[in-house]
């Protein structure tokens, strides 16, 4: 474990995971814990996954599938907003450009 890091007791699939965390991430570390417990849950109780190792890795790759969905998501609104801002840019400079003209 890293010196300021300290081990935190995670519950999976009523498993318990020693993993070390550091002080200020700790609440960050029992809302990922919490969440792919879920998962996990709701993967196990749908009976199409067998085995705790499969239900983890089925969960891990869900969860990294909405992240990259997620992403994207963000890349595409990031690349509007900032076309939208340099039009606003444009129109601004346009503008005040024909403000000193006159």
């Amino acid at each position: 474990m890293a010196d300021d890091a300290k081990g935190v007791n995670v519950s999976l699939l009523d498993k318990e995971y020693l993993v070390a965390c550091p002080d200020d991430e700790r609440d960050s570390l029992f809302a990922s814990a919490d969440m792919l417990n879920t998962r996990m849950r709701h993967l196990r109780d749908s009976g199409k996954v067998i085995g705790s190792e499969r239900i983890a890795v089925m969960a891990a790759l869900n969860i990294a599938h909405e992240y990259l969905e997620y992403k994207k998501q963000k890349e595409v609104y990031t690349e509007h907003m900032d076309a939208g801002i340099r039009r606003l840019q444009d129109k601004l400079a346009g503008a005040l450009d024909k403000n000193r003209q006159s």
